[in-house]
């Protein structure tokens, strides 16, 4: 029979309520022994299987806490794993530590030399740097005072698959041949050379987060564009990473969870930018027609010499108008190469291409008009798809490791694409992948919010609770949106 103590009682107004309507003691006594009318009984928080007495998480930025564009104090306390362990504490879990940064202005030192700048902040219109709000600022996070460990947070930013398993990845020894991650180097102490995966094991985990493992791996070429300067990393390679990570975690016997690949092209900083953004008056596109008059001219050759088809002719002509919406226009190195006849791989952009975000800034200085695109700029349709290619292998290793070893399995893929599509519902709030004004995603348009981060958390409490018989849902032990805001202050 379960006791008064072990029940859960929503409805407090009707305590209140109750509490004035009582004349006199006696009346008082009798209510207090009656629960409110009103009120919905949640059974008892319990574990199920899962032992949550050590949590430790391993992963990159989003276990990190990283958000708009930077690593700071209050972000790290947002993080998913922060917010999961205060979760835990109510079942047996212990003390979670965190590798906290110097303050809330973000950005990296080395003895006194800036080599990463502060975080994005809201400036009214969109993001602008921490400094142009408040002026200058000394970065406080210096990598030769690393913080104090050990810890249960090995969220490391930028770090790709192989990473978290390679030694020396966080030695300042390495960093200026740039086999080292700054963010790794704040983790390893006096242990430079250990691997991230052998810090985690180190802690004798009772049970394990792993996040976004492979995000990184597309994530680099995609911010890229693909240019082929940070490659993607082979389904070979990341299987020998994730299954070096999940038999090391599970070795004592170890519970955990593992989260999936979004696919990463949804997010704002690649979406933000339409493919026709460019406003132009009759003069100017009269202008620049005439500057592209004897590209123009060099296609009808190639197409009546059999070079192009007229259906090539049209993809590859370059034509502006007197509107608010021109296509920009770029270097497409799938198209018919005719260099070796003096004419160049130019197209306008269809809805299909996608822009990285920093690109915005340049838009109104002629890229994409007078200076086409190159390749780090746009996302062709062919390497999105090398993008997607690769993201759903991953996540076939991912469910399939996650079986084997009765891990429970976060659908972080289904979720973003919900996100992008429609929206998904967080207490009355619906969180979509629009910059600034979506909600889930942070200023960077890569990142997420605070109020992201606590939807991760308890996405990854629903998984606990199916795969090891936990009832943190059922209970109420989950977080609410409205403790999460969207945009941190400058003044923090």
């Amino acid at each position: 029979m379960k006791t008064f103590k072990n029940l859960k009682y929503l409805g407090l107004l009707a305590i209140a309520i109750g509490f004035t309507a009582c004349n006199d003691e006696e009346d008082y006594e009798e209510f207090l022994d009656q629960p409110p009318v009103d009120a919905v009984i949640l059974p008892a928080l319990t574990a199920g299987s899962a032992d949550f007495s050590n949590y430790v998480a391993i992963g990159a930025s989003f276990t990190a806490g990283f958000t708009d564009g930077g690593l700071f104090m209050a972000g790290q306390e947002d993080s998913f794993p922060n917010t999961l362990a205060k979760q835990f504490a109510n079942i047996g879990g212990g003390t979670f530590n965190q590798p906290l940064t110097a303050d809330n202005y973000g950005g990296l030192a080395v003895g006194g030399n800036r080599i990463q700048g502060p975080r994005l902040v809201f400036g009214g219109a969109g993001p602008i740097p921490l400094e142009a709000a408040i002026g200058p600022v000394i970065v406080g996070t210096d990598l030769l005072a690393p913080p104090t460990g050990p810890f249960n947070n090995f969220g490391v930013p930028g770090a790709k698959s192989f990473h978290l398993i390679a030694p020396g990845y966080g030695s300042l020894a390495n960093l200026s041949a740039g086999l080292a991650n700054p963010y790794a180097i704040r983790l390893t102490g006096a242990t430079p050379n250990a691997s991230m995966v052998e810090l985690a094991v180190a802690q004798n985990p009772s049970f394990f987060t792993l996040s976004e493992i492979g995000g990184n791996d597309v994530l680099g070429y995609a911010t890229t564009g693909g240019d082929g300067t940070d490659p993607i990393t082979t389904a070979t390679m990341f299987d020998f990473a994730l299954n070096t990570m999940v038999t090391a975690l599970t070795s004592n016997g170890a519970k955990g969870a593992i989260g999936n690949v979004p696919n990463i092209t949804s997010l704002s900083h690649f979406t933000t930018i339409p493919y026709n953004p460019v406003p132009l008056d009759a003069a100017t596109a009269g202008a620049l027609n005439q500057g592209y008059a004897t590209y123009n001219g060099g296609l009808q050759f190639a197409m009546t010499n059999g070079l192009l088809t007229q259906e090539q002719v049209d993809k590859r002509t370059i034509t502006f108008y007197e509107s608010a919406n021109n296509a920009l226009v770029l270097i497409d190195e799938d198209l018919t190469d005719l260099s070796s006849f003096g004419i160049p791989s130019f197209r306008q952009a269809t809805a299909a291409d996608l822009f990285v975000l920093p690109l915005s800034s340049l838009i109104p200085q002629g890229y994409g008009t007078q200076i086409q695109l190159e390749d780090k700029w746009v996302l062709t349709p062919e390497e999105q798809l090398e993008i997607a290619t690769a993201t759903t292998a991953y996540n076939t290793s991912i469910a399939a490791i996650a079986s084997a070893n009765g891990l429970a399995l976060v659908d972080l893929n289904s979720i973003l694409n919900q996100a992008a599509a429609t929206g998904i519902p967080f207490d009355g709030y619906n969180l979509n992948t629009e910059l600034v004004t979506g909600g889930l995603v942070s200023l960077d348009g890569i990142h997420l919010t605070a109020r992201g981060y606590a939807y991760m958390s308890n996405a990854f409490l629903d998984a606990i609770d199916t795969t090891f018989g936990s009832n943190f849902r059922a209970s109420g032990t989950v977080v609410k949106a409205d403790d999460f805001g969207v945009h941190y202050s400058p003044g923090l």
